[in-house]
């Protein structure tokens, strides 16, 4: 297992070329946040905005409309029940990343099959939340598309039938190479796991431990995979810098709150961008 440091950051985050625009950074697509879970999609797409994907769409029930655009008026709405919308939208996205307040009701796994069906096998999908769940308890089918997995130690037992205090390398090794994805174990220590190697963050602080945290770095990672060449990388760039930008924080403050990491990533991945 390896452990991650600064050195990532560098070695991911590039200066933007002067001849850059919108479509450089690429297109990302968020679905989730039902009635009472509109927080959520909004903490993801704001974090995919400020990491710097180049047009950000988000699904969501249309009670988060202005919600969504008092908050985020860089991210553009559409209706996630309008499924012929969500098809397109899916289809026309580099990345997808769907569950953060998705819901486990029937219209939300509805929504969910949805996505799965539309998804290319060419995209990125990032599945989250309570699309984990939701995949666990009806045993869904998973789309041929490149799979990143962002659960907390808990969603990963749903998913990979190991119990919490089994999750070691040695075990949770072999069900992400049958699901052949990236698996980001969120806890204490995330763990990061790819087909082929284990890497651990050494960063993190008992501040984060507050609704949203989650939420927020699945958007950053659909943010970074998006832009940035190497895919495992890049979900290691954005694994290390949520923590780091914490741990900046929590030298002030009791609490760090989701969006204060948001607000500060801008400025974060500046001061770490390697020059070209």
């Amino acid at each position: 297992m390896e452990t991650l440091s600064q050195s990532i950051l560098t070695k991911t985050i590039r200066q933007r070329p002067a001849d850059s625009y919108k479509g450089t950074y690429g297109r990302v697509t968020l679905v989730g946040g039902n009635r009472n879970f509109g927080g959520a999609i909004l903490m993801a797409s704001a974090a995919a905005v400020y990491a710097g994907a180049g047009l950000v769409t988000t699904l969501t029930d249309a009670s988060n409309q202005t919600s969504l655009h008092a908050r985020l008026p860089e991210a553009m709405f559409a209706d996630m029940r309008d499924h012929e919308q969500v098809k397109s939208l899916t289809t026309s996205a580099d990345v997808v990343i769907v569950g953060p307040g998705l819901g486990t009701d029937v219209a939300s796994l509805a929504t969910l099959k949805t996505v799965f069906a539309a998804i290319k096998p060419t995209q990125t999908l990032v599945i989250d939340g309570s699309a984990i769940t939701l995949i666990a308890e009806h045993h869904l089918a998973l789309p041929a598309a490149h799979l990143i997995f962002t659960p907390h130690q808990m969603e990963w037992q749903r998913l990979s039938g190991i119990p919490i205090a089994d999750q070691t390398v040695a075990n949770n090794q072999p069900v992400v190479q049958r699901l052949n994805a990236t698996v980001v174990v969120k806890s204490h220590r995330t763990q990061i796991y790819t087909p082929t190697a284990v890497y651990e963050n050494p960063l993190g602080t008992p501040a984060q431990a507050t609704g949203g945290m989650g939420d927020t770095l699945a958007g950053m990672v659909g943010g970074f995979v998006a832009q940035f060449a190497n895919a495992t990388d890049a979900v290691l760039a954005a694994v290390y810098s949520h923590s780091a930008i914490a741990e900046e924080l929590a030298q002030h403050q009791y609490v760090v709150l989701p969006h204060q990491i948001i607000d500060e990533l801008p400025r974060f991945m500046k001061e770490h961008e390697a020059l070209v």
